[in-house]
């Protein structure tokens, strides 16, 4: 495979694999770090990336698969599932409360189940499609689908005591 087409295939999915990295990482750091491996190991591996119906999808198993192995080493002991805010618009009053509600839901993924949190991570965030997401964690479609509706539950109902507190 040439150079331009492993780039043309693969690229476009590397803010994907970023996201997904940050997802289970600590810092921005780690997360560069394993996207970079990923392309070190897929470009290693370039003469195969055509035989995969799905070059993303494999690239964001890989990545998966990478995070959470570094997760796992005794190297990371001091890592722990984070994310941060993306920038939004309009006003600061809009601007806060948007940045309150999002972290609140990103501190709330932090306690979820790691597939539960993974599900939710591709789907609501990245929009990959049941059978890409069950592709990437090697599972079956209903399989991501109950994972997301007990995920998105729980953070509904962890939202509704945060904002329900105290009101009787």
């Amino acid at each position: 495979m040439k150079q331009e087409d492993f780039i043309a295939t693969i690229l476009p999915s590397k803010d994907k694999l970023y996201r997904l990295a940050k997802r289970l990482l600590v810092s921005s750091d780690e997360a560069e770090d394993a996207v970079q491996e990923v392309f070190l190991k897929l470009w290693k591996g370039k003469h195969k990336i055509k035989e995969y119906k799905n070059p993303e999808a494999f690239a964001m198993t890989m990545t998966k698969n990478y995070c959470l192995d570094r997760l796992k080493s005794r190297q990371a002991s001091n890592l722990k599932i984070v994310h941060s805010n993306y920038p939004t618009t309009g006003n600061l009053q809009k601007q806060v409360e948007a940045n309150d509600g999002v972290s609140l839901v990103f501190k709330i993924m932090e306690t979820l189940p790691e597939k539960q949190k993974i599900v939710l991570q591709l789907r609501d965030v990245e929009q990959f499609e049941y059978y890409e997401i069950a592709e990437i964690l090697e599972s079956n479609e209903t399989a991501v689908r109950v994972a997301l509706s007990r995920a998105r539950k729980a953070v509904r109902e962890e939202l509704l005591k945060q904002y329900n507190y105290g009101v009787s």
